[in-house]
């Protein structure tokens, strides 16, 4: 695909999905068993979560809880996508922001899985210390769920009979300050760029065995919100993601929910952006790209079964607000 894509280029619920009737969202379509695990994976998903006003992190992060318990749900894994520290990480990889805001925020008893996290710009920002190293170095202490090997990496999951393969991405890219102005977002070289982009090459041309492929970033690469779309992301990956058939590009950075379809496209399009930073307002209202797009506080709900994904957009209260399911063939319904 060459340029940012049409408007018009979406696919309109209205007549291009195949809209599932009577599935209303003030229940979870074949996640309301009271007492055992809806079949297959439970992840949950939330980005720009670590803000430095905690306020709304807290209202979401209560609202993940709730919904846990209140569905009987075992989550599987927890995908942190990016901005996961504003401000300043006094301490780095032993600043308490750690226990209150990540530990504590996300508990153990709630979510006793890895929480595999991708890098933003604001974890890019020296405050003065550089906060990608202190989670890199967290990640490698005894104890935490927090799960981040490298700027980039792979996994399958899970490790037996893995249904999915993800590949997490640092999106972070170079910017004409570049790493050189003291105090903004730094960034990848143009060398980690072309690294990055080498191994991500070398990672999609190998043989998958897993029904699904999910990508996940910390910027969109096409958004609705105030950051649009993204046109290194484009140019570098969007073609890869069209080529390997990738069922979803999960992303933040912009703070708002949306879902995004393009009439052709293999790949869906989610961002989770509502874990508490202030919300943004949008710039392309759904009714021109969707399916859907709103501001507003939230976190996700994937789960992966080996006939279909569904993904569910919850508000700050843990309420359905969108949802569709994709089966492995890119079969996409909205669920309404």
């Amino acid at each position: 695909m060459n340029g940012t894509l049409s408007r018009r280029g979406f696919l309109r619920q209205s007549f291009a999905f195949s809209a599932i009737a009577g599935l209303g969202f003030g229940s979870l379509p074949s996640l309301a068993k009271p007492h055992e695990q809806a079949e297959g994976l439970q992840w949950l998903m939330v980005g720009d979560w670590g803000y430095e006003n905690f306020t709304a992190q807290k209202t979401v992060a209560e609202a993940m809880q709730a919904y846990v318990h209140e569905h009987r749900l075992k989550p599987d894994a927890l995908l942190m996508l990016g901005d996961n520290w504003y401000g300043d990480l006094t301490g780095g990889v032993d600043s308490p922001r750690w226990k209150t805001q990540f530990e504590e925020m996300y508990p153990r008893s709630s979510f006793d899985c890895p929480a595999y996290g991708v890098l933003g710009n604001h974890d890019y920002q020296r405050m003065p210390e550089s906060k990608v190293e202190a989670e890199l170095a967290y990640a490698k202490k005894n104890g935490t769920r927090w799960t981040m090997p490298s700027r980039w990496y792979s996994f399958e999951f899970p490790s037996a009979k893995p249904l999915v393969t993800v590949i997490a991405l640092d999106s972070n890219m170079p910017h004409p300050q570049g790493n050189k102005a003291p105090g903004v977002n730094f960034t990848l070289t143009p060398e980690e760029q072309a690294e990055q982009l080498r191994w991500l090459k070398t990672e999609l041309e190998k043989p998958r065995r897993t029904p699904y492929l999910i990508v996940i970033a910390h910027h969109p690469i096409y958004s609705n919100g105030p950051h649009g779309d993204h046109k290194v992301l484009i140019a570098d990956w969007e073609p890869l993601l069209r080529e390997h058939k990738a069922h979803l590009y999960l992303a933040g950075h912009d703070h708002d929910m949306q879902h995004l379809e393009f009439d052709g496209h293999p790949t869906s399009f989610v961002m989770s952006g509502g874990g508490g930073a202030d919300l943004y307002t949008l710039k392309i209202d759904e009714a021109q790209r969707g399916p859907y797009a709103a501001k507003v506080y939230g976190f996700s709900h994937l789960q992966i079964a080996p006939d279909k994904l569904t993904l569910l957009h919850m508000d700050q209260a843990g309420k359905v607000i969108h949802g569709f399911t994709k089966t492995p063939e890119g079969a996409v319904s909205i669920l309404s």
